[in-house]
């Protein structure tokens, strides 16, 4: 294994920097601004795999000095429908009424490019997520809370206050947004090493008994993606 590279987030969202965090890498950021915008018929999974590359691939601009650019999209799906942030209250109420008491799945898709060679590695987790059966008048002090408006599908998980889902299996990360142990395996493909035992961290962190994790990290990646950095 290499010694513990500098990573570059290309994300400007707290979460995924408290989750990376647990990696015990060292690593900057940088904001990769893309077009977000799904092309026509294009499915949950393949709009979450694109927009990671498309911001690791805008983010090696911004590379210089680092050894692997790290990108990541995190998309909310109800079956084939793309839930994004939701623009005002209105859109906000209508996503939490639409995911009450049901089950949809979180894709986050993960890019990770080592900058000397361009060798890149993509990977996508995917949980589904079942919904409590809140009230409105929890929805309404949730979205009272301003903390709606920058979470695909209207809502985060963690959120102290609300606690929308009744997540008992899958991966809890992924629904935060950056899959740790997918993100331990992409780095081991490339030769890196985290710097602590990371399954254990992360359920420490989010009081949460993962059991998925030994299945991730011994499930082999395939094949390097055809993605081209330049």
């Amino acid at each position: 294994m290499t010694p513990p590279p500098t990573l570059l987030l290309a994300s400007g969202s707290p979460r995924r920097r408290e989750l990376l965090r647990l990696l015990g890498l060292s690593f900057a950021t940088t904001r990769a601004d893309i077009d977000e915008t799904p092309l026509p018929g294009e499915s949950a999974r393949a709009y979450t795999i694109r927009l990671s590359q498309d911001k690791a691939r805008t983010a090696l601009a911004a590379a210089a000095g680092h050894t692997l650019v790290l990108a990541a999209d995190t998309t909310v799906a109800d079956g084939e429908a793309i839930l994004g942030k939701p623009a005002d209250a209105d859109e906000a109420w209508a996503m939490l009424r639409q995911l009450r008491g049901r089950a949809h799945q979180v894709y986050t898709a993960l890019t990770v490019i080592d900058v000397a060679t361009g060798r890149a590695i993509t990977d996508i987790a995917v949980t589904d997520v079942p919904m409590r059966a809140y009230s409105d008048d929890e929805i309404a002090a949730y979205i009272a809370s301003g903390d709606p408006f920058d979470k695909a599908g209207g809502y985060a998980i963690q959120h102290a206050g609300f606690h929308p889902a009744a997540l008992t299996s899958g991966c809890y990360a992924n629904v935060v947004g950056l899959p740790l142990c997918h993100l331990l395996r992409a780095l081991r493909r490339l030769g890196v090493a985290a710097r602590a035992d990371v399954p254990e961290r992360c359920q420490a962190h989010f009081a949460y008994v993962c059991d998925v994790s030994e299945g991730i990290l011994n499930t082999p990646l395939p094949p390097d993606s055809p993605f081209q950095p330049s």
